[in-house]
């Protein structure tokens, strides 16, 4: 690759970008933060997702070490790919993938699109998503890709219903994670005051709940249902803290019926979530519109469609399947200026629908949300299940805590077994419980499992994102 060829691609696809960055700013009657965007038709989405196509490819290629090698060893050149209809050409790229281009070429990769001159010109943040092999996959984003998150992901919190007249409570620690940054920049974005919640216990972040009263938590799911236990222990009920919206990421919930009910309930209000990744641009993929819990359908969550091109594969072969089929996601980012990619699996199971939307959006829905993450996968003697189906057994037996534990073992005679753990006041006299949960996750998942009823308080606290599996078996 030249520098004059890199250059001239790169100010072609930042002159791009700019052209459908179409500014909002005040929400309208139906919560659209760019009515402009959040209501095109499909000809329109699909028009912008062509016009950056056309001028991501020849970027990538000539900004990218790991493209442009990826590009000759297919045999394909930028022009190939040059419409939505094309991309069925270039076989999805996977997170194995970048972790091997990681090792080989330490300390970024070279599956990026930022330079050492862009970084020191107008660098913002580095991110990283670490992989099993222990090699970090990091994320260097601009001030540009600041700009265009905080731009996206205000379209998504006006559709949640978020703005002035709000106090947000963001209650996650700023790591090298893009969910906490990416809704602090949107927020500031839209004149939204924050409360950080950084750096805080427990208990210190239910005081901030009741002297505050903020409008708005922002947090894991396993940290909303612990914070609520944890108010409930000092004396207070959650539901009565003024609490309207609360907003979570990082792990599944809308669409995992027992744990959605479960929070609302406690703190009588209203859930949202967001959907993305680190590798695939830096902000939200998918969103709660007003619609996302319509009674009588499952719960729908939106992806924003001129700013990524989502399909799902089968998790096989990796080819694309049709809508209304259940696949794997995966997204092509056209919001980036550091890390547009071209056919990421991320990995998730879901359903795509892109019939219009009764909120006004034309964009796609994820019918049912994201409820399995392949990676997550549990592979129990040639049965196949995701903790998410666990957990909603789980949560739906009445008075059982919160905190739960899937343990993966080897028996003393080889066998693969697995053991489900949950707290329950009547851990005393465990019989019934322990033959129940048996019997639903028997019924639900086909297999055979034993299960613990442990004393409340016994599992340790989710902080962050909740690990619910352990795998102890013995590897071969």
């Amino acid at each position: 690759m030249t520098a004059s060829r890199a250059e001239a691609t790169r100010a072609r696809w930042l002159e791009v970008l700019a052209k459908h960055r179409r500014e909002g700013g005040t929400p309208d009657a139906r919560g659209m933060w760019c009515p402009a965007l959040d209501g095109a038709s499909r000809d329109e989405i699909r028009a912008i997702q062509n016009a950056k196509l056309a001028a991501l490819t020849p970027f990538l290629y000539e900004n990218s070490e790991f493209y442009r090698r990826r590009f000759d060893r297919l045999g394909l050149t930028p022009t190939d790919i040059r419409e939505v209809d094309d991309l069925p050409k270039w076989p999805v790229v996977d997170k194995r993938e970048m972790m091997e281009d990681a090792l080989a070429h330490p300390p970024y990769g070279t599956y990026s699109t930022m330079t050492e001159a862009v970084w020191a010109e107008r660098g913002w943040m580095m991110f990283s998503s670490s992989g099993s092999t222990g090699a970090p996959r990091v994320f260097r984003y601009s001030q540009i890709d600041r700009g265009l998150w905080a731009w996206a992901n205000a379209r998504a919190l006006a559709a949640m219903g978020i703005g002035k007249g709000d106090t947000v409570f963001l209650i996650t620690g700023f790591g090298p994670h893009v969910f906490a940054w990416g809704v602090e920049a949107a927020l500031t974005e839209m004149g939204v005051p924050i409360i950080p919640g950084g750096g805080m216990d427990a208990r210190g972040r239910a005081n901030v709940v009741t002297r505050f009263r903020p409008s708005v938590l922002v947090c894991t799911p396993s940290y909303m249902l612990h914070l609520a236990r944890v108010l409930q222990e000092m004396g207070h009920d959650p539901a009565r803290q003024g609490v309207r919206t609360l907003f979570v990421g990082g792990e599944p919930a809308m669409g995992i019926d027992e744990t959605r009910q479960r929070i609302q309930s406690v703190w009588n209000a209203r859930l949202v979530e967001f959907y993305g990744c680190t590798e695939a641009s830096p902000h939200v993929g998918g969103f709660t519109c007003p619609m996302a819990q319509t009674p009588g359908r499952p719960v729908a969550t939106h992806l924003l469609e001129d700013v990524q091109v989502w399909e799902t594969v089968d998790p096989e072969r990796q080819a694309p399947v049709a809508d209304g089929e259940r696949g794997l996601t995966v997204c092509t980012s056209l919001n980036s200026e550091s890390s547009p990619q071209l056919r990421f699996l991320v990995g998730d199971y879901t359903v795509l629908d892109r019939a219009p939307c009764a909120c006004g959006r034309n964009h796609m829905r994820a019918i049912g949300a994201f409820v399995g993450r392949a990676d997550d996968l549990i592979n129990l003697r040639g049965i196949k299940m995701f903790p998410a189906e666990i957990e909603e057994i789980v949560r739906g037996i009445p008075e059982t805590g919160d905190e739960f534990e899937i343990v993966l073992a080897t028996s003393r005679e080889g066998l693969d077994v697995m053991t489900v753990r949950i707290e329950h006041p009547d851990h005393a006299a465990p019989d019934a419980l322990r033959r129940r949960l048996q019997d639903d996750i028997r019924t639900r998942c086909e297999v055979r499992v034993e299960t613990d009823v442990l004393a409340p308080g016994t599992l340790p606290k989710t902080e962050f994102k909740a690990k619910r599996v352990k795998d102890l078996r013995r590897k071969p």
